[in-house]
């Protein structure tokens, strides 16, 4: 069991990422300066490693060490999620000044997938245990088959042949609704990778609930700052699926009776992380 006041602190943190993230911050439509952006991205993530420091001081090195790890991993994933979100907004010619009110309602409904899919997890793990060797498998050839693809610059959204955006204009929708739809649907697809990650990193449903609602919070801002990140880390699509394959690979280590420390799991992950970013940073750009 952790403290009550873990609780009670994430809730009063989730009640104002509502009013002031998804609330105040979109009462008008307005485009949102990449200025803006990196300061709202940066106070969502302060909040979100003081949160962990809290978890850490109050549950235990352990629980704190799995908390990080997977608030990482899923940061990571949600970029890869906003990545093909830009896509999607590019192919549908969205308006800057428009693209907020798209995102308001998909994060909305992430925190409503991500609920009930980490509710439904829960269950099943709690029953099933062999499970998770699933779950690590999957990992490691989802991370395998990302570290394999080609990254020429060139990748776009097929809209002409996505089944999502037919299935909304036989149903005459509106673009807002047919958009909103496809980026729920996206959300979705990309859960199935989060979702497995994240118990593979811990079993806990407090660690695996609050690390993937943190990990969400700020997504809206987040997003205005992807293009440029995706540029300036071209091996972040490596870190993720070498980040993929470690906690896969760690989840089937169990079959062996082999077990990897929490702490020492945070270290490998940000280490990756940390390698794919300066290996980024030391690229020279092409002519």
């Amino acid at each position: 069991m952790h403290h009550p006041l873990l609780w009670t602190i994430f809730a009063a943190i989730m009640l104002g990422f509502l009013v002031v993230d998804l609330g105040w911050l979109n009462r008008r439509p307005h485009a949102v300066t990449p200025r803006s952006a990196a300061l709202q991205s940066l106070f969502w993530v302060t909040i979100s490693l003081a949160y962990a420091a809290l978890v850490w001081a109050l549950s235990g090195h352990a629980a704190g060490a799995e908390f990080l790890s997977a608030y990482l991993t899923e940061k990571m994933l949600s970029v890869d999620n906003l990545f093909v979100i830009m896509l999607i907004f590019g192919y549908f010619k969205v308006p800057e000044e428009k693209r907020h009110r798209i995102l308001y309602w998909g994060i909305m409904g992430a925190l409503v997938f991500r609920g009930v899919f980490i509710g439904f997890g829960s269950v099943v793990v709690s029953h099933f245990h062999w499970v998770l060797y699933l779950f690590g498998a999957f990992l490691v050839y989802t991370g395998a088959k990302l570290m394999l693809k080609k990254d020429d610059g060139e990748e776009e959204f097929d809209g002409e042949h996505n089944r999502v955006i037919a299935w909304a204009r036989r149903r005459g929708l509106s673009d807002f609704l047919t958009i909103l739809l496809v980026v729920e649907t996206t959300d979705i697809m990309f859960a199935v990778d989060s979702i497995p990650a994240v118990f593979s990193i811990s079993q806990d449903p407090f660690i695996v609930f609050t690390s993937n609602i943190f990990a969400v919070m700020g997504l809206r801002a987040l997003f205005f700052l992807v293009d440029a990140l995706m540029k300036r880390l071209p091996y972040l699509q490596q870190g993720v699926s070498a980040v993929l394959v470690f906690i896969g690979g760690k989840m089937l280590a169990g079959i062996l009776d082999w077990h990897i420390s929490s702490t020492a799991s945070l270290l490998v992950i940000c280490g990756i992380l940390g390698l794919s970013a300066a290996a980024s940073l030391l690229k020279k750009p092409r002519p």
